[in-house]
C-alpha cells in the first residue's frame, strides 16, 4: 500500500512540473511591404520578436467589422505591449486617410494596433496564401475570424469572432507565447 502511495506521488510531482504542449504552427506569415494608415511605408520586419493578433477588415463595412474592430479594442485595452494589425479588404476606399479616421474611431494606440492598406494582389496573397483567410478579391466577402502570430512570423492560432469574445482565449496564448515562444 505504501508502495502505491508513493509511485501515485511521484507520478502527481512530475506532471506538476511539467509544460503545457506548445501552441500547434498552422504556417508562416512572409515578409511583407504595406502602407499604415499614417501614410508612411510598414513592414513586417516592424513585428518581429513579439506575438501579435491581426484580422482583415474594411472601414465601410456595417457587417461583422464593427464587431471584430471592437473586440480588437478589447484585446488592445486587456492585453499590455499586443500588437495589432488590421490589414483591409478594400484598399481602394481604405485610403491611408480613411484608415486614420478608423483608427480614431477605436482608439487605436499609434505603434500598437496598425491599419494596412496596398496593393489589392499583395493582401489577396496574404489573406489567401499566408493567413489561409480567402480571397481579397473586391467582393467584400472576408473571413471574421483573428489570427495569432508569434515573433517569428509563425501563425500559432486562429479564434472566431461571431458569436462569443475570443478575448479570453487570446489573452491566453499571447502570455504563452510570451512565457515560451517555441
Amino acid at each position: 500500500m505504501k508502495r502505491a502511495i508513493l509511485i501515485f506521488a511521484a507520478a502527481m510531482l512530475a506532471g506538476c512540473g511539467s509544460r503545457p504542449e506548445p501552441l500547434p504552427v498552422y504556417g508562416q506569415v512572409p515578409e511583407f511591404e504595406l502602407t499604415a494608415e499614417t501614410g508612411e511605408p510598414f513592414s513586417s520586419r516592424t513585428l518581429a520578436g513579439k506575438p501579435w493578433v491581426a484580422d482583415f477588415i474594411f472601414t465601410s463595412c456595417s457587417g461583422p467589422c464593427p464587431r471584430m474592430s471592437y473586440l480588437m479594442s478589447q484585446i488592445q485595452r486587456s492585453v499590455p505591449g499586443a500588437r495589432l494589425v488590421s490589414f483591409t479588404v478594400d484598399p481602394e476606399g481604405d485610403t491611408p486617410p480613411v484608415l486614420a479616421s478608423y483608427a480614431r474611431r477605436y482608439r487605436a494606440e499609434p505603434g500598437r494596433w496598425t491599419f494596412l492598406t496596398g496593393d489589392r494582389e499583395l493582401l489577396h496573397k496574404l489573406s489567401r496564401d499566408a493567413f489561409k483567410l480567402g480571397n481579397v478579391d473586391g467582393s467584400m466577402e472576408h473571413s471574421t475570424r483573428f489570427v495569432l502570430v508569434d515573433g517569428q512570423g509563425r501563425i500559432r492560432g486562429y479564434y472566431g469572432t461571431e458569436e462569443k469574445s475570443p478575448l479570453a482565449e487570446i489573452q491566453r496564448d499571447l502570455e504563452r507565447l510570451e512565457r515560451d515562444p517555441s
